[in-house]
């Protein structure tokens, strides 16, 4: 089982605070079934560049494999991590020169979490360019902007191509579940994940949403997300093999 979408990385951002919590995350996704998880801490434009923000990232990610040397079982005994970010959209996305380098490792996969605000003509056109750029945008947990966002701006965002990420709570709330279950069903959710920041409020909790989903629509309710998956794990093997670490 993958998870596409974490804050697992410790000190980067609002996520995991210190390698004490990101290794309890690391139990409780393995506990939960999860071999591979999406490390995807925020970026901000306006508060960091990306060499900068890579930088702490990748270091942060070292401190973490270190520490889990020194754990029973090794790093091996934890599920794989595949590093990318939540990129924050700005004016001018689409002009980043190093756009790629934010994509998880070994695809193109671009993880980009649009504004609460009311998405512009403008907003929409530049997500199209980004997949012109032979990149695949993927919407971060798509259901926080159902309810408020103009009528059609969700087809809109996603006829450009856009991927679209739920988080593993779409599935578990009693106020949203019918419409995840739908829009599952009908293969608009490509991928998912826990969107997990720590041990407590924002834990990993793919298990339960996956739990939830066999019993409302069977066991075979997820092979569109599998799928996909499947492409990432792929994707990440070739990575390895080509040397990169």
């Amino acid at each position: 089982m993958l998870d596409f979408h974490s804050h697992l990385i410790p000190g980067i951002d609002d996520g995991s605070q210190d390698i004490s919590m990101s290794v309890g995350m690391l139990d409780m996704w393995r506990e939960q079934g999860v071999d591979l998880v999406c490390a995807t801490p925020h970026f901000y434009a306006d508060s960091n560049s990306p060499d900068r923000f890579l930088e702490k990232r990748d270091t942060a990610y070292a401190s973490l494999m270190d520490a889990l040397k020194n754990t029973p079982g090794g790093p091996e005994a934890y599920p794989s991590i595949i590093l990318g970010a939540e990129v924050y959209y700005y004016r001018g996305l689409s002009a980043c020169e190093v756009l790629r380098r934010f994509c998880l490792q070994g695809t193109r996969l671009l993880l980009i979490e649009m504004p609460f605000q009311d998405w512009s003509d403008y907003m929409i056109r530049e997500i199209s360019e980004i997949r012109d750029m032979g990149l695949y945008p993927v919407a971060a947990h798509i259901e926080r902007y159902i309810k408020d966002q103009p009528k059609g701006k969700i087809q809109d965002l996603m006829d450009t191509g856009i991927l679209i990420q739920c988080n593993a709570s779409f599935f578990l709330n009693p106020k949203t579940r019918k419409k995840a279950f739908r829009m599952l069903s009908d293969e608009t959710i490509d991928f998912m994940g826990s969107d997990a920041h720590n041990l407590t409020t924002r834990a990993p909790n793919m298990r339960p949403a996956v739990d939830a989903i066999e019993k409302k629509l069977g066991s075979g309710a997820l092979k569109h997300i599998r799928r996909n998956e499947k492409l990432i794990y792929d994707a990440y093997g070739k990575y390895l093999e080509r040397g990169n670490v």
